[in-house]
């Protein structure tokens, strides 16, 4: 819901001071000019604040959600107007936090979001602990020069920062600093190490984003810092958990219909994206139950099932050279099962190269698959159904253990929480199986570490081999020179020092690769790429049920065996086996039982096809030396392996490539350059000409 922009002034600049009118002028320009860049995200009212003296700056798109009248548009003021905020999101649990405070807080509409003022004026900056739901906010204390900017726990939505002529801004968007006077340059070595994937900095120099459970905080128009004010915690593995498998199951069950409940709280349509997996499909059976006991789907109070519309993208067959359906085929028996409307979204190969410029710019997010250009036929796809709300599934594999990795990290050390002579018996024989497994092809290759000390800095729990086999684009040989050789160390130790006290002697290596997983590809590479910024391409608000702070606490502490369960008498595991037994009333017997697969797109596809010749287009010389960074060479061969040999590294990396060259075209970005050159200026022509010599 909604778009933000937000400037300033920091202490030290001088300009601030002059003429007002010019001054309001062009910074509500500016301002203006940066909302532009994501009307799209609120196609219903827009606003913008300035202080007196030009100092700090709010503005907002909205996207209407919640009281759809414009008493809840944005800025939000307080009564004596000495504090502003604009809020993106949706914050649940609003009418019992509203009656709380209506005595001392006088609430102008009916909006969720105007609460941010009413908690900050209660706890102080503590106010943000007392937030539930997915959101990133500015809030500005006039009287005490109190700025603020926050995003929610999981990084449901997005929050970027940099620093423009002394200007500190905050956007929902990076292009939104364009408009400020910004001039991108890349960060080459963040792109080279993926720093980008799980630190604050971007592949942009200069350009952070507020982590997850984090704000950013200036008093006095000081240079900001970063605090945080929640973080994911799991209990110490050798105390026995005190609560019974049948206890939990039923907790879990109760917090998450909890969480589903207050998701379907809209005054405007609601659907759900399904993709036939347990995830969605327990979401679609929750929904399904939750209309059955009377409550409203949005504004549809009718109670019939046929109003719930259930989006599933299904990538044709002749999409590429993949076989695909299988997903669909499961979605479309679980929405005939529930009783409930099925939208079929069809990608077929030409679909998605007409998609993939767009889903980079709106994303802002170089990941190389296809899924984001299906998200983004999903979203509009909702759209055109009236829908403005839709429930997704993201996060339920990072809390339950639902990836094959996880099941390595489980049979690493025993579960002294779950304590039983079985299940110590069990473990080397479920280290056997799993061995057994992975040489038959049945679970995923675990990459291995490439930096021992990392490894152990992580107790063997490291995610990074992971995403940094994603892909592996062809840099030049100056980035190896100009950025740190050890990018996994850099990984490990961009943790806090608490955290890896815990992973190192707390927590078991189930959940410490848990905290990696949410922390890193989560936050950075699914709720980007599949999430927020390309639902909101067509108005579409996502919300996951399953990041939800009330039930991850809780979740949290499940035992890894009863996450993944190993059957010694079929010598199988069974990965989110909690999960499974609570939304077993909620889901198809297949869906109960269906082993855990990704649902990810083709990554083969003929040449001369659609994708082949729009990445040709992208990914010509011209292009990739426009970038400064990368070696033609590398690149040409990775794309005949691509297309010629159908080698799935080598077509991720031409793609990878092929979203960098959009990204470059887009923002405008400065070709990068050898920090190492020699520049030499030549004197003796109308201006200096600048030439570069090893």
């Amino acid at each position: 819901m909604c778009g933000l922009t937000a400037f300033l002034a920091l202490h030290g600049r001088s300009d601030w001071q002059h003429d007002e009118f010019t001054c309001v002028g062009d910074l509500e320009q500016k301002v203006n000019d940066s909302l532009d860049l994501i009307r799209h995200r609120g196609p219903d009212a827009r606003g913008q604040w300035l202080s007196s003296d030009c100092r700090v700056g709010l503005g907002h798109v909205r996207l209407s959600i919640i009281d759809l009248s414009p008493a809840g548009n944005q800025p939000f003021h307080d009564s004596e107007d000495s504090i502003h905020a604009v809020v993106n999101g949706e914050l649940y649990d609003y009418d019992r936090i509203k009656a709380e405070l209506s005595g001392e807080y006088d609430f102008k509409s009916k909006s969720d979001c105007e609460i941010v003022i009413a908690l900050y004026k209660h706890y102080g900056e503590s106010f943000l602990s007392h937030l539930r739901g997915e959101f990133a906010l500015v809030l500005y204390d006039a009287r005490r020069q109190l700025f603020i900017a926050a995003r929610d726990r999981y990084g449901i939505k997005s929050l970027y920062y940099t620093v423009i002529d002394g200007r500190l801004v905050v956007a929902t968007e990076m292009k939104c600093f364009l408009s400020f006077g910004w001039s991108p340059e890349w960060n080459v070595a963040n792109l080279r190490e993926k720093g980008w994937l799980y630190g604050p900095q971007m592949y942009f120099k200069d350009v952070s984003r507020v982590g997850p459970g984090q704000y950013l905080v200036s008093q006095d128009f000081n240079t900001p810092r970063v605090k945080s004010y929640w973080d994911l915690d799991y209990p110490d593995k050798h105390h026995v958990y005190p609560r019974s498998e049948e206890e939990t199951v039923a907790r879990v069950r109760e917090l998450l219909l909890e969480s589903v409940q207050h998701r379907l709280r809209a005054d405007v349509g609601v659907g759900v994206f399904l993709s036939g997996g347990l995830d969605s499909s327990a979401i679609a059976g929750m929904t399904a139950h939750i209309i059955r006991q009377g409550q409203s789907l949005g504004n549809d109070a009718s109670g019939n099932l046929s109003n719930l519309s259930c989006f599933t993208v299904q990538f044709d067959k002749t999409s590429g050279l993949d076989e695909s359906g299988t997903f669909p085929d499961v979605a479309r028996r679980t929405a005939e099962w529930l009783g409930v409307d099925f939208h079929p979204v069809i990608m077929d190969e030409e679909a998605i190269a007409s998609r993939l410029e767009d889903t980079v710019w709106h994303t802002e997010t170089p990941i190389p698959d296809v899924n984001g250009m299906g998200r983004l036929a999903l979203a509009e796809a909702a759209h055109a159904a009236g829908k403005r709300v839709v429930l997704t599934g993201e996060g339920s594999d990072e809390h339950f253990a639902g990836y094959a990795d996880f099941i390595w990290r489980y049979i690493l050390e025993p579960d002294h929480s779950w304590a039983s002579s079985d299940t110590m018996a069990e473990l080397p024989e479920a280290r056997k199986v799993a061995h057994a497994l992975i040489a038959k092809g049945f679970l995923g290759a675990l990459p291995p570490p490439s930096d021992t000390e990392a490894s152990r800095t992580l107790n063997d729990s490291s995610v990074f081999p992971r995403f940094n086999a994603l892909f592996q684009p062809r840099f030049q040989k100056w980035v190896y020179k100009d950025s740190h050789n050890r990018p996994e160390l850099l990984f490990a130790r961009s943790f806090s020092e608490k955290v890896l006290a815990d992973v190192a002697t707390k927590w078991h290596p189930l959940h410490s690769s848990g905290y990696q997983w949410t922390k890193t590809i989560l936050a950075n590479y699914i709720l980007r790429y599949l999430g927020d910024n390309i639902d909101m391409v067509y108005q579409i608000e996502s919300r996951p049920p399953f990041l939800d702070h009330h039930l991850t606490e809780y979740v949290n502490g499940i035992p890894p065996s009863l996450k993944i369960k190993y059957c010694s008498a079929t010598k199988t595991f069974r990965e989110k086996h909690i999960l499974r037994e609570a939304m077993k009333p909620f889901v198809t017997e297949e869906v109960y039982n269906r082993t855990k697969q990704p649902y990810v797109g083709p990554t083969k596809y003929r040449k001369n096809g659609p994708v082949y010749r729009i990445l040709e287009k992208l990914v010509t010389e011209a292009n990739v030396r426009a970038l400064g960074f990368l070696e033609w060479r590398g690149v040409q061969e990775d794309f005949v392996r691509a297309f010629g040999d159908h080698d799935t590294l080598a077509f991720k990396n031409t793609l990878s490539v092929a979203q960098m060259v959009v990204l470059g075209k887009r923002f405008g970005v400065k070709t990068a350059e050898d920090p190492q050159r020699e520049v030499v200026a030549y004197e003796g022509t109308e201006n200096a000409m600048l030439r570069s010599r090893l």
